[in-house]
């Protein structure tokens, strides 16, 4: 046999490379298909599933679901709009206030001593009886951000003793898990916080009380696309007596995998942005869902 080959091996690489790409992009749709459905959404159910259904459609597939009317029989959602009932319920009780001067924390921001580089920036913590800490939150502004959150369990470790006013698990979930929940976290904030693009190692069910919560969404199989680097980690350290921040790097030195992206570039750094993560800003849209007072999602 004879075998006659025209142009470099060069060229010949770059054909393969490119037909190996197409290849990974259509499995990368297909699954998105399979996953989501086509066209893709987030099924927004208006009851809980069955235990049976929700591990069938949802986290078997790892799929996105709204539901409805999941907690409306929590005396939470009545009581808890008012700041009144949350002083008088929690008084003087120590809890974890985060700072930060933008509102981002656990996020990606420019290294302090080579701003021409980024590291992982985690907020300011301090602890402060309940009462004071919240005045915080509500005070915030743009330039000095207060929240109440802290992980690893902080609902059933600082705020004990609002946990009748929710129940214990999600029974439904508990059931088609095989497990209760590991850590239930409480978060309070306000518009001017922001979560950072990052992926998540666990099921999660997020339920909202009051106020509402917007979300971008990629499936798993698009985690490609978030680009996720190595960063030193760094945190805030604010200074009480003149309201100022400073960044300084943990030590011993730390490295943590992030997200690059940032779903949200500033007008003037739009083409820069899209220049260096072609493959989130050319693929496929984020799957965007609001959670609202009463609502809970699954991912």
């Amino acid at each position: 046999m004879l075998t006659y080959t025209v142009g470099s091996s060069k060229q010949r690489q770059k054909v393969s490379t490119m037909e190996v790409e197409e290849k990974i992009q259509n499995l990368w749709q297909e699954l998105r298909d399979l996953s989501l459905g086509n066209p893709p959404k987030v099924d927004h159910l208006r009851t809980p599933p069955t235990p049976l259904q929700f591990l069938r459609d949802y986290v078997n597939p790892n799929k996105p679901c709204l539901i409805s009317a999941a907690t409306h029989h929590w005396p939470a959602l009545s009581l808890w709009p008012s700041t009144s009932y949350l002083w008088d319920t929690l008084s003087s009780t120590p809890v974890s206030l985060h700072l930060t001067p933008t509102g981002r924390a656990d996020s990606l921001t420019p290294h302090p001593t080579s701003p021409s580089s980024l590291c992982f920036a985690s907020a300011h913590v301090q602890t402060l009886p309940f009462e004071q800490a919240l005045d915080r939150v509500l005070e915030s502004d743009s330039k000095q951000v207060s929240y109440l959150q802290e992980q690893n369990d902080c609902f059933r470790a600082e705020y004990g003793a609002l946990s009748r006013d929710c129940e214990e698990d999600i029974p439904w979930a508990s059931e088609a898990l095989g497990c209760r929940p590991e850590a239930v976290n409480l978060w309070i904030g306000n518009h001017f916080s922001e979560t950072s693009f990052h992926k998540d190692h666990y099921e999660n069910l997020y339920a909202v009380v009051t106020g509402e919560k917007h979300f971008l969404l990629l499936p798993p199989t698009d985690f490609h696309r978030m680009y996720v680097r190595e960063y030193p980690a760094a945190r805030y350290q604010y200074h009480q007596d003149t309201g100022e921040f400073t960044l300084e790097l943990e030590d011993p030195i730390r490295v943590v995998p992030w997200s690059s992206v940032d779903p949200y570039p500033l007008h003037e750094e739009i083409q820069r942005e899209f220049d260096k993560f072609p493959l989130y800003f050319d693929g496929p849209k984020p799957f965007e869902v609001t959670v609202k007072a009463g609502e809970m999602l699954y991912l």
